[in-house]
């Protein structure tokens, strides 16, 4: 696995998650990152959040059927409500993480800070977050399997990433 951009400030870490409307992949993975950031025992050190590069949802909730995926699994994805992608976000955070090739283009192409979410996945690496929103409840499930652990490997590489000066 890639290691993560190291920290702008050392001990605090942000990162943003970024898909098509904020309302299924982003924040799936933003309810469970947070999730196991918890667990792991650095919530109060990471922060996360999650946008579309689109603005058509922007106030909404998550899709009822990203929502349904997540309560099923044991997460709480009440507090969700989508927004929309700022350019300043690769400026602001110490990692930038898209969804797919059509989020990288729209926020402006790889950097040493902007990368696909899956470059992270252990099992996977490199591919595109399925969007499930056309389909299924399967595919809300197999974005949720990518989700968690590639999120597990994010929490796994934190440490060292929060301690390194940027």
């Amino acid at each position: 696995m890639p290691a993560l951009p190291p920290a702008r400030e050392p001990g605090r870490y942000r990162i943003a998650l970024v898909c098509l409307g904020n309302i299924c992949r982003s924040p799936t993975a933003h309810v469970v990152l947070e999730s196991r950031l918890a667990d792991a025992g650095l919530a109060d050190r990471v922060e996360v959040a999650s946008s579309g590069t689109g603005g058509w949802h922007v106030g909404n909730p998550m899709d009822p059927r990203a929502a349904a995926t997540l309560t099923t699994a044991g997460y709480d994805p009440s507090r969700h409500r989508a927004r929309q992608y700022d350019a300043t976000w690769p400026e602001a955070y110490d990692l930038v993480l898209v969804m797919d090739e059509a989020n990288l283009a729209d926020v402006g192409g790889r950097t040493d800070r902007v990368g696909m979410f899956r470059d992270l996945d252990p099992v996977d690496p490199g591919g595109a977050v399925p969007d499930p929103y056309y389909g299924g409840d399967d595919g809300f499930e197999e974005v949720l399997a990518m989700v968690e652990r590639t999120s597990d490997a994010i929490v796994a590489a934190l440490p060292s990433a929060l301690e390194r000066p940027g």
